[in-house]
């Protein structure tokens, strides 16, 4: 196998597969203080508009938003404290429903600036500018590095004294290893993928 032919598993992969086997961290992307939710519920409040919050969560959840949507707008008016507290109470409920729409669980508000890894930061910058160039990039080298260091585990196991048994299953272990990454990236990127807040089924487990 040519790793140079594998340029259209990798042009196909930066649209939406390789995200499938980012870390856990990726999941929680929409509970920090600087994320996009709480983000979204700031605008709201300081235009007094709950649209712009309720496309977070799902229908059914909408009252909930709401009446908490109007809770914090009138305890705000109380104090610069009372403000914060209830500021607080809100992120932190959109936070809950939201995560809890996707199947994730709140574990409580995250802190501004934390390490995010380079997928998100690169996902984000996309949607800013638009133009999907900063993830290709990105999925493309992440991709190339793993697929040559893998491949190169194969070829350097390769050949053995077929009465080497100990050489013979690393050859193998990296073998099934290289065909694994390559199945699992390809699958990934081919499966249709599904709604935001699909409740059909239950959330993949990470693992």
């Amino acid at each position: 196998m040519d790793i140079r032919n594998i340029s259209r598993l990798i042009a196909v992969a930066a649209g939406v597969g390789f995200f499938a086997l980012l870390p856990a961290r990726a999941l929680a992307h929409c509970d920090g203080l600087d994320g996009p939710v709480v983000k979204a519920a700031q605008r709201a409040l300081a235009t007094r508009n709950p649209a712009l919050v309720l496309i977070w969560v799902q229908e059914k959840d909408e009252p909930e938003i709401r009446k908490a949507f109007e809770q914090t707008l009138a305890v705000r008016e109380l104090s610069p404290q009372a403000r914060e507290l209830a500021d607080r109470f809100f992120f932190e409920t959109l936070v809950r429903v939201h995560r809890a729409g996707e199947g994730a669980p709140f574990t409580g508000l995250k802190p501004a600036g934390r390490e995010l890894g380079p997928a998100i930061p690169a996902a984000d910058e996309a949607v800013r500018v638009g133009s999907v160039e900063p993830v290709r990039h990105l999925l493309t080298v992440a991709i190339q590095d793993r697929l040559r260091h893998q491949f190169g585990e194969v070829m350097a196991t390769k050949t053995f004294e077929p009465d080497d048994v100990a050489a013979g299953r690393a050859h193998v272990k990296a073998y099934v290893e290289f065909i694994h990454f390559v199945e699992r990236l390809y699958d990934s990127t081919m499966k249709t993928p599904h709604g935001h807040f699909e409740e059909s089924e239950a959330p993949a487990k990470q693992h």
